[in-house]
């Protein structure tokens, strides 16, 4: 039997509700010893949501998402991979957050992620907090891949664009963190995919911008009549081997199944629907993600960050067989 990259807790020995609550059971980054192989993947909070336009409460997201996630497990059936085997991950704590300002956040936050674990090596998944956040680890992923002139490729789960200029005067609100990026050439919106856009919507004129910087969007109804399957898979082969920046907003899920975040939009994916859409992307290479939106006061159930810590252990499972079948090759 080989040795595990991820050492896990025995759930066996210490019940999955003990212990110090980290994303997914996770070793924290500290503990990992620094004599072996370099974090693979470190998993941090950002609990930030200043930059909402409507319910506030995703600062809470990481800490309910870290409880939620502790019933995760290492193996992925579809995939047929133990993810804690193939890879090293760990949490790194929450970033620093500046509760009164977008602007200062996004500074802290990718001062914080720059540094974390190997910045030649690990790469970084974050956890919000509101979708003004993946700003900061897009910055920082980017930084750390060496800094590509032409800017990382993007998968983008959503049922809004993000694309908007700015909301009451706010440049860097969570309405605004893929123009700001594509602004800073630190994405190439030409080769970025956003899944899951549904109305209703505030004017016409919103969809032009990302129409102009050249994105792919596949709505919710072009998705739902089988109309866009042929541009996924095109799209899925353009990605080829160019660096992946995943960012999923759990709005694309309908509240139905996700009712725990700040923008709800009715008529969209299901958590099944997710599922299969994530893993659709098996083989890419992913150098960063996030998770984002999640508001655990508007969900007493807590059905939201649950499904949010499933999305992590699905975009973890897609990093593990890359990583696997590069370590074959």
């Amino acid at each position: 039997m080989s040795t595990p990259r991820t050492v896990l807790p025995d759930a066996r020995v210490l019940p999955r509700f003990a212990g110090v609550s980290t994303f997914c059971r996770v070793p924290l980054i500290e503990a990992v010893p620094a004599a072996g192989q370099p974090v693979d993947w470190a998993l941090y909070g950002v609990p930030f949501d200043g930059g909402v336009t409507y319910r506030p409460g995703a600062r809470f997201g990481p800490r309910a998402i870290r409880d939620a996630s502790q019933y995760m497990r290492p193996v992925h059936l579809e995939h047929r991979i133990n993810i804690f085997d193939a890879l090293s991950i760990a949490d790194a704590g929450d970033a620093p957050v500046k509760p009164y300002s977008c602007r200062e956040t996004f500074d802290a936050a990718r001062e914080f992620a720059a540094v974390i674990g190997d910045p030649g090596h690990t790469r970084l998944l974050a956890v919000g907090g509101d979708h003004s956040i993946a700003l900061a680890n897009i910055a920082a992923t980017w930084q750390r891949r060496g800094r590509p002139p032409g800017g990382l490729a993007v998968l983008h789960f959503d049922a809004h664009l993000d694309t908007l200029d700015e909301v009451w005067g706010e440049k860097w609100g969570h309405a605004s963190p893929f123009l700001r990026a594509a602004e800073q050439k630190f994405i190439d919106p030409a080769r970025m995919l956003s899944i899951g856009i549904r109305g209703p919507g505030n004017d016409l004129a919103d969809f032009d911008t990302a129409r102009k910087l050249g994105i792919e969007v596949v709505s919710f109804e072009q998705w739902r009549s089988g109309e866009a399957e042929a541009r996924l898979d095109s799209f899925r082969q353009r990605f080829g081997d160019d660096e992946v920046y995943l960012s999923f907003d759990i709005d694309c899920v309908d509240p139905a199944f996700a009712p725990g975040t700040g923008t709800p939009v009715c008529g969209g994916f299901t958590s099944a629907d997710v599922f299969g859409l994530l893993r659709r992307f098996v083989g890419i290479n992913l150098v960063g993600a996030d998770v984002v939106e999640v508001l655990p006061d508007a969900d007493p159930a807590g059905v939201t960050s649950l499904l949010a810590g499933h999305i992590i252990v699905e975009i973890l499972a897609l990093a593990a067989v890359r990583a696997s079948a590069d370590a074959g090759s």
